[in-house]
């Protein structure tokens, strides 16, 4: 099924939730109608019933959680499907409830991107560790000492033959002192 059949076929049986196309994929435009449409895909005749990813995107100007659905007992699929948050607010509802599959990937999208996976039985860091700040993977994000090298790191960096500049293996040599607040 085409994604432009596709999107008629749900508008036709979920009034008065809005999608729009986007290349291939089909944006819900109110997060808070996903778990209908997750619910729907699943217990229809589609039989829409692997979750097989979700993912985090940032956009600058919005964060997106992206899903790739697939029907295993009709061997159809791909359906992507995509909704949009702001940065300050990015709240989107779970689809642990309707597809299991989504517990461990929406624990990574918030734990990369700060996406908040509202009604997750389980939304806690998945790679970074608790009281990690920031969410490494948003665009804004500003690693710590990114100008500077372990000697492990360029130890390997030189056993790869990848070029460093002289700067940065001096620096790589010389033992980091951490400043601390006055107040400290």
């Amino acid at each position: 099924m085409k994604i432009e059949e596709f999107k008629t076929l749900l508008e036709l049986k979920l009034p008065g939730i809005a999608f729009k196309q986007v290349r291939d994929s089909l944006l819900v435009e109110n997060p808070s109608d996903l778990p209908k449409v997750a619910f729907f895909l699943k217990n229809s005749d589609l039989e829409i019933d692997y979750l097989s990813s979700v993912t985090g995107s940032d956009y600058l100007d919005y964060l997106e959680s992206v899903y790739h659905l697939y029907s295993t007992t009709k061997k159809t699929g791909l359906i992507t499907l995509r909704v949009r948050v702001k940065r300050d607010a990015p709240n989107v509802p779970s689809l642990v409830p309707i597809y299991r599959s989504a517990e461990f990937q929406e624990r990574e999208a918030y734990d990369m991107y700060g996406i908040i996976y509202e009604g997750h039985p389980d939304l806690r860091r998945l790679f970074m560790w608790e009281g990690f700040e920031g969410f490494p993977m948003r665009k804004d994000y500003i690693q710590e000492d990114s100008e500077w090298l372990e000697p492990e790191d360029l130890e390997w960096l030189e056993k790869h033959q990848v070029p460093v500049t002289e700067e940065m293996k001096e620096r790589a040599k010389t033992p980091r002192i951490i400043k601390k607040d006055a107040g400290e």
